[in-house]
């Protein structure tokens, strides 16, 4: 906080209430940006929570400007042509849709190319949109600030790979710290003399003075750029691992080490076929997996995260007020979706009080899943009733929710299942269960029966109609009614909550409230 106490904070404790609806967040709505790399360019548009990036539209064509740049000095002729092209349509589609003027920023391959003023001058002329060539140092602030978005509290050191270039900045307590960038994009690599030898000589020479340059405590190294993607592609295809989210996926050291190996030991065609990888993508990641295995030797990190959110993003976070950049981009995206699709919005927020008893003794990081649980219980109820089950658990860990670990989107989808489904054996979703132990599993059975009954008390606020007391060292849980929801308490809300006291270990009493409502 910023000396000042926010009085949104009074609605929803120390979440606060939507943010999304307030003007500043609106304005916010239907934001276009347009990132020219090295090698790619990319359209995306940003709509929606704010706080948490919805993407309206989202368009990359790989383009290659920077290639043989190291050699000729110009930008790739081939390249150029197609970015233009790809731009044309951009703008086009950006007046189709009625947007705010693009902004539009190019990195290393147009701020070195001789001919990069040029090309900038060519697309204003083509289209009117003006680009804003920025610096190494820029660029990694901006792509930390997309790391910032996701993860408001992230602490540690954010690496950017481009195609000519990578970028270091250290992010902490919600700012960005000391940055620098490298020659180390892997199509400046490919161009590099010497062969194998050479090359490896050459990024140990440049990351020795990357290391010199900019601090590290050895805590989390932040992956952002395509790049770094496809290679915590391939460690997913190694690893056997279940969920192919790519924002958050964690990877050890060690983990990096076997990848890279294996990556050199297996046919890269093979590989791309089985992740989906464009080839233009996998042609880079030879010289991209000898950039990260010394990198990692190097700096030492504890673990390694994978980031989606970049400059792209850092550029969406660069136009949000302070007030609420500090707001939870979890929670910001469960209640858009709860505003947006559910039955009754706001519906969240009261059976949250309701099942609050349960929690009593809850750490704040659990309670923040409970509460988006709550938000998201009913979004999906258009969906046919056999599949809800399934469409909540896909919508919870398939979304593009950020702030979110990968053991917690399996947390909170396994929570969103049990709402609408007692069982959850022979489903097509038991792989990702392993990512969770046991006690998780059994507590987000708990969470989601909890949610399961109380949503049978009231269409509206079922703690208008019952209280629930949790006594677990008694192993007892109590349901006190009121008088008018004797009603609502019929066999199916019996069976409802001594399902839930069972996944409690625990046994139910119920009595009704005999003083006058």
């Amino acid at each position: 906080m910023d000396g000042q106490e926010d009085p949104a904070r009074d609605d929803w404790g120390f979440f606060g209430r939507a943010i999304f609806e307030d003007p500043s967040a609106r304005a916010l709505s239907r934001v276009g940006v347009v990132d020219i790399g090295s090698n790619s360019v990319r359209l995306v548009v940003f709509d929606g929570a704010a706080r948490s990036p919805a993407y309206f539209f989202n368009e990359k064509i790989m383009c290659a400007l920077g290639a043989g740049l190291s050699d000729t000095g110009h930008l790739n002729p081939e390249g150029r042509v197609r970015a233009l092209s790809a731009i044309r349509r951009f703008q086009a589609l950006a007046d189709g849709m009625g947007l705010a003027p693009l902004t539009a920023v190019a990195t290393a391959a147009v701020r070195e190319a001789s001919d990069g003023r040029d090309f900038c001058d060519e697309v204003e002329r083509e289209t009117g949109l003006r680009i804003y060539v920025i610096d190494g140092r820029e660029e990694a602030r901006l792509s930390a600030q997309g790391v910032l978005l996701g993860w408001p509290t992230a602490r540690g050191l954010v690496c950017d790979i481009g195609g000519s270039s990578m970028e270091l900045a250290q992010v902490g307590d919600g700012d960005v710290g000391q940055r620098i960038t490298s020659q180390l994009g892997p199509l400046k690599l490919k161009d590099v003399k010497g062969g194998k030898k050479g090359l490896k000589a050459y990024i140990d020479a440049e990351l020795d003075a990357l290391h010199d340059a900019i601090p590290f405590d050895g805590s989390r190294l932040f992956l952002v750029g395509g790049s770094w993607r496809a290679i915590a592609r391939l460690d997913m295809l190694r690893r056997g691992y279940p969920l192919t989210v790519l924002h958050e996926y964690r990877m050890t050291p060690k983990s990096v080490m076997q990848t890279v190996k294996w990556i050199a030991e297996n046919d890269l065609d093979e590989l791309r076929g089985r992740t989906g990888t464009s080839s233009a993508r996998m042609s880079l990641v030879p010289e991209a997996s000898l950039v990260l295995k010394q990198l990692v030797r190097r700096f030492k990190p504890r673990d390694i995260a994978v980031s989606s959110y970049g400059i792209r993003e850092g550029m969406l976070y660069e136009q949000m007020p302070s007030r609420l950049r500090r707001r939870d981009p979890l929670i910001e995206a469960c209640r858009f979706a709860e505003a947006k699709d559910a039955r009754l919005p706001g519906c969240g927020k009261a059976l949250f009080n309701f099942i609050l008893p349960l929690y009593k003794s809850a750490k704040p990081e659990r309670l923040r899943l409970i509460k988006a649980a709550c938000l998201l219980h009913d979004v999906t109820w258009r969906a046919h009733p056999d599949y809800r089950a399934e469409v909540c658990f896909d919508n919870a860990t398939r979304a593009n929710l950020g702030g979110l670990r990968h053991r917690e989107r399996v947390f909170l989808g396994l929570a969103l299942l049990h709402r609408y489904k007692n069982n959850r054996s022979d489903t097509r979703f038991e792989p990702l269960f392993a990512l969770l132990s046991d006690k998780e599993i059994a507590d987000a059975e708990v969470l989601g029966k909890a949610m399961r009954f109380g949503a049978m008390l009231s269409i509206g606020d079922p703690d208008e109609m019952a209280e629930m007391r949790y006594f677990p060292k008694k192993q007892k849980l109590d349901l006190i009614l009121r008088r008018r929801a004797q009603a609502l308490f019929g066999e199916v809300a019996q069976a409802r909550l001594e399902s839930l006291a069972q996944a409690l270990g625990a046994e139910a009493d119920v009595r009704v409230k005999r003083v006058k409502d």
